[in-house]
């Protein structure tokens, strides 16, 4: 992509409402733009970092054996009043009327809608266990939506859903999904936690957190340094020692990045969703569901790996691989780069070549703001001794390398 064409306008001062560093960041660098409280745009830029998150989702999902739908945003009250969550779910439902007077709900989660899918399709045993995850938009009616897009009243989610026989099925299926979604984190570049949490008014036996240390974070947790204990206050409340070693906790600042719930029968027993097992009894299916909110990951990535000029952003998710530059516009270097922007292409790369007519300086700072891993300079001094210069963006040395034997990981 040429940064001449590139739709996108950093901008020197953040938002005057930005508080946490992310939003600041991010709004700077032109990656997201709000349109209303807790409602944001993601621009080209941000888009890319949101589509290659979705890729790593979706790539552990199927590894799990999980199979893709899309469920409606719009769902059907009469489910939510069959779970008597219509009115108790907490944040409330964002609710509208058609034209025919009828009330619809906006989908702020989705186990009336996937529990209503299967109870008309899984008959036996035979049909179990299996395993269905969606990535789509939900609505959250936030009394305070804070912190840019870690806490937003509209955000796209991963979310997945298992379905089995009996809980000693779906505890082991939990704990493949707990593997899965710390891969998914590292791959991301993120170290996280997994905590014991709260379920809260989506309900179950038993729920677990993912968290990243972070001082922006509003929840906080317990932690034992001695047998490796974690909670979420909202779960143990204010205690001071360890409920398993009885050592002292420590409390710490935390962002949210996943929840996963064992649900047991809370949604199959009320809705009738059963199945009939091998001695020809009737019973409900057990069930799992396990969540990631991406722009809320996307942030926590910036809060935790960013310096004073700007983001840094890990590999994976980083919306190009390289930032090419050139330095001075003489005929020779504008040769050189161009020629090296689309080799790197050829060898798979996704290059930013920033071919604007700009000063070095602006041109530095904008590519330190925008965080991408790997910087190029080609300039007359690099030419000379047939080098571009080359720095990693979370590193301060540069170094020359041979044009000829370039080689980007």
């Amino acid at each position: 992509m040429l940064q001449s064409q590139l739709f996108a306008k950093t901008k020197k001062t953040a938002p005057k409402d930005a508080q946490v560093i992310s939003y600041k960041l991010l709004a700077r660098a032109d990656f997201i733009e709000q349109s209303f409280s807790g409602v944001y745009r993601f621009l080209p830029l941000g888009f890319k970092v949101l589509k290659k998150i979705e890729d790593i989702i979706r790539e552990e999902m199927v590894a799990l054996g999980a199979q893709e739908v899309y469920l409606p945003a719009l769902q059907n009250k009469n489910l939510w009043l069959e779970t008597n969550r219509w009115k108790t779910i907490d944040p409330p439902l964002f609710k509208l009327e058609d034209r025919h007077q009828k009330e619809i709900g906006l989908g702020s989660t989705h186990e009336e809608e996937i529990t209503d899918i299967i109870r008309h399709r899984i008959k036996s045993y035979q049909d179990l266990p299996f395993f269905l995850f969606q990535i789509q938009n939900k609505f959250r009616n936030e009394m305070r939506p804070t912190g840019g897009i870690l806490r937003t009243r509209e955000f796209l989610m991963k979310d997945l859903y298992s379905f089995h026989a009996d809980e000693n099925d779906l505890v082991k299926f939990y704990e493949k999904v707990k593997k899965a979604y710390f891969k998914i984190f590292q791959r991301c570049g993120l170290s996280v936690i997994c905590v014991e949490a709260s379920s809260g008014t989506i309900g179950g036996e038993l729920s677990h957190e993912f968290m990243v240390l972070s001082l922006c974070g509003e929840d906080e947790i317990l932690t034992c340094k001695k047998c490796g204990f974690a909670a979420n206050v909202e779960k143990t409340g204010e205690i001071k020692n360890c409920p398993k070693c009885k050592s002292k906790l420590e409390k710490k600042s935390c962002i949210e990045v996943g929840h996963i719930f064992n649900l047991g029968t809370k949604y199959s027993q009320v809705m009738k969703a059963v199945y009939i097992g091998q001695k020809g009894k009737s019973q409900p299916i057990v069930m799992g569901c396990y969540g990631i909110g991406l722009p809320r990951l996307m942030a926590a990535v910036v809060e935790i790996s960013h310096d004073k000029a700007g983001i840094i952003w890990p590999k994976e998710i980083s919306p190009f691989d390289v930032h090419l530059i050139k330095i001075e516009d003489t005929p020779k270097v504008k040769r050189v780069a161009e020629k090296i922007y689309k080799d790197l292409q050829k060898t798979g790369k996704e290059v930013l070549y920033d071919d604007r007519d700009r000063s070095p300086g602006e041109k530095f700072a904008d590519c330190d703001l925008i965080g991408i891993p790997q910087r190029l300079v080609v300039s007359e001094r690099t030419l000379e001794k047939e080098c571009v210069e080359v720095k990693k963006r979370n590193e301060i040395k540069t170094k020359l390398l041979k044009i000829k034997s370039l080689k980007i990981d």
